[in-house]
């Protein structure tokens, strides 16, 4: 029974299967000629008006809340944008030894994307910690991710040859425009946005899948599958649940030798080992233009899967102890 109740809690969630069945219809049935064209046009669209509903929802009141709180958000900051990168440069030799050098670049990119939002702040509700700060915390890593993951890409990955660092810096101001004029035009579009909150989760879901599909179309046109080893694949899967592992030890002994009590420590925890989809691949199709995109985010999506799944059981865990009484504040 308990084995059950693991297997069902463990189990992708609905996106997840869209996107595995995503990349079957586009290894079976590519988008080529026109097609590609057409859909590429329409991908550039959708992350514009994704990137702008984002300025939208975020209010200067949520990113002012941030200041009252600086250091949790100043440690999930430093999880994701130093931690990360940092795991990555010090696994790289072994990644090298497990994967293509397209997915190496794609794990080095990983590690530069953005927290989550709407898992970080599911998780730490369903674990009874600090949500608050969550939605503070997880707003305020979209935001700088916007600048500091092209800026990191172009640092990781200039040695692989795949971005240059001025790449990086020209592709800042394609994302922070439609976001900075949705930002904008809250005080009219910001109501609309709030009571519509599932024409955001649909713009997110929806610009991931249409990312997916062209790019892993792309690359099988170009041979994905006949140049991508098993053993390549199981190297991502490999590399993903170390990095994963490994971030959460470091960021929950971080959070308790920095005096945190227990919600903050939730908050920093779910908040700081993650990875966003919504945002990480939108930013990879601008930073990779050109490029066969499918190899490239590819890791991200095995770790978006693999952070899913482990932190549902482990948010599980904290819920169950809350429960029953047995945790305390410290």
């Amino acid at each position: 029974m308990q084995l059950t109740a693991l297997a069902r809690r463990a189990r992708p969630d609905n996106f997840t299967l869209t996107l595995l069945a995503t990349i079957g219809v586009a290894s079976l049935a590519p988008c080529r000629g026109r097609w590609a064209h057409g859909f590429d046009i329409l991908t550039d669209v959708a992350i514009a008006l994704l990137f702008f509903l984002h300025g939208a929802k975020l209010s200067r009141q949520a990113v002012l809340a941030g200041a009252t709180h600086w250091r949790l958000h100043l440690t999930v900051l430093s999880c994701t944008f130093a931690l990360f990168p940092l795991l990555g440069v010090i696994g790289s030799p072994l990644a090298q030894l497990l994967l293509t050098p397209s997915l190496l670049a794609g794990f080095l990119f990983l590690c530069c994307v953005p927290s989550t939002v709407q898992s970080s702040i599911a998780f730490t509700s369903m674990a009874h910690g600090n949500v608050p700060a969550a939605v503070v915390s997880a707003s305020i890593s979209s935001l700088v991710g916007l600048v500091l993951t092209p800026l990191l890409a172009g640092l990781l990955l200039s040695r692989q040859g795949s971005i240059s660092a001025q790449g990086a810096m020209d592709i800042v101001l394609q994302l922070l425009l439609p976001f900075t004029l949705g930002h904008l035009s809250r005080p009219w579009t910001g109501a609309f946005v709030e009571r519509h909150r599932g024409l955001l989760k649909f713009s997110d879901n929806g610009t991931i899948v249409l990312v997916v599909y062209t790019a892993f179309s792309a690359a099988v046109v170009k041979g994905l599958w006949q140049h991508t080893p098993v053993s390549a694949l199981l190297g991502v899967l490999v590399m993903a649940a170390l990095l994963l592992a490994a971030v959460m030890v470091i960021n929950l002994w971080a959070s308790r030798r920095l005096g945190f009590d227990r919600e903050d420590r939730i908050a920093i925890f779910f908040c700081g080992s993650k990875k966003s989809l919504a945002s990480g691949i939108p930013i990879a199709r601008v930073i990779f233009a050109g490029q066969a995109m499918g190899a490239l985010v590819l890791p991200l999506m095995v770790f978006h899967m693999l952070q899913l799944m482990v932190c549902a059981v482990i948010a599980q865990r904290y819920a169950r102890q809350y429960s029953a009484g047995t945790v305390t504040k410290t």
